[in-house]
């Protein structure tokens, strides 16, 4: 049974930041734009939920936000009429993208007076997929936003947005967070078991999101598992085997850039090893490091880095729009062949 934070305690490993954004709201120098950058699951959207509850805290000053009144409550249910939380929406295709009609339908909600908040505030999430009339649109508000808004987007990297509408945030780069301290806020805060936490804690990578969700979801390990299962299978077939695995893959777009983030993460892991960094705290998946350390005996450094830096390659061709099933065929060419 989980015991459920509120207000700034339940931001864990982001201490530096809390303390930014609460001073803002403490000293009254709130900005009118931020953008919350960091690796999918890492809180991202946690922090700006709770910063908006900061603004419309009904409690006194310095008990913001408490997580009890009306609007902290209606602001953790996304139920808040004067806070607006926008998702990038799916095509056909699978991808993902913020489309230039939501962003002007959140231009004429932002006009308006709010109805009961002290300011009114629009999240918006992975701002990076916004197609560039939506970017290009949202820039005016930025430059000319409205009275009492506060606009908080969030992506993975200010790069991956144009430069004009990075400049016009303020920036705050989450960083992730250290495994010792996922490993003890999920067995102190969410009573997971001792070993489950120690694996959750290397798997997630420093997404604290992550292993809080994977706590309470065994499909996440599971898949996982699957997944790698999968990179076993790559490793240890034929090049002709490879290319019709390469095919079935990418007939699965809705998974792919997951499965080859997970493999990007063993891929990092069996680099480490070669480099002789045998020590558990830098191995992210632990549970399956005898493999890792045979394969990082078989391979040499070269070989190892090419797979390392393809895989790599392979997940920004895919973002890029390239063609999948090539870039997956060239992948794996790219992968050792087990002697």
């Amino acid at each position: 049974m989980s015991v459920v934070a509120s207000g700034w305690e339940q931001i864990v490993g982001h201490e530096w930041a809390v303390q930014l954004l609460s001073n803002a709201v403490n000293q009254d120098r709130v900005g009118h734009a931020y953008l919350i950058t960091g690796p999918a699951n890492i809180g991202r959207t946690t922090l700006a939920r709770t910063f908006a509850q900061a603004l419309n805290c009904t409690a006194d000053l310095e008990d913001r936000p408490c997580g009890e009144c009306r609007s902290c409550r209606l602001i953790a249910a996304d139920r808040h009429p004067d806070i607006r939380v926008l998702e990038p929406e799916t095509t056909d295709r699978g991808t993902r993208s913020i489309k230039i009609e939501q962003i002007r339908n959140l231009q004429q909600d932002l006009n308006l007076s709010a109805y009961e908040a002290r300011y009114k505030v629009a999240i918006l999430r992975d701002f990076e997929t916004a197609v560039p009339s939506a970017a290009n649109a949202f820039l005016k508000t930025l430059e000319e936003p409205p009275a009492n808004v506060v606009l908080l987007l969030t992506a993975t990297d200010a790069d991956r947005l144009l430069p004009t509408i990075a400049s016009r945030c303020h920036t705050i780069n989450l960083r992730p967070v250290a495994p010792t301290l996922i490993e003890e806020t999920l067995m102190t805060t969410h009573r997971v078991e001792d070993n489950k936490a120690r694996l959750l804690a290397h798997v997630a990578d420093g997404r604290i999101g992550w292993a809080i969700t994977a706590a309470e979801n065994n499909d996440l390990l599971t898949g996982r598992n699957d997944q790698l299962d999968l990179l076993d299978k790559a490793l240890a077939t034929s090049r002709v085997g490879r290319f019709a695995l390469a095919e079935t893959l990418a007939k699965k777009p809705d998974h792919l850039l997951a499965t080859l983030r997970i493999w990007l993460s063993w891929w990092r892991d069996v680099t480490l090893l070669t480099c002789g960094r045998l020590e558990d705290e830098y191995v992210s998946n632990i549970d399956r490091q005898q493999d890792l350390y045979a394969y990082s005996q078989q391979w040499t450094t070269q070989q190892v880095l090419r797979g390392l830096n393809r895989t790599d390659r392979a997940i920004w061709q895919i973002e890029h729009n390239a063609n999948t099933r090539l870039v997956l065929e060239n992948m794996m060419l790219a992968y050792p062949l087990n002697k």
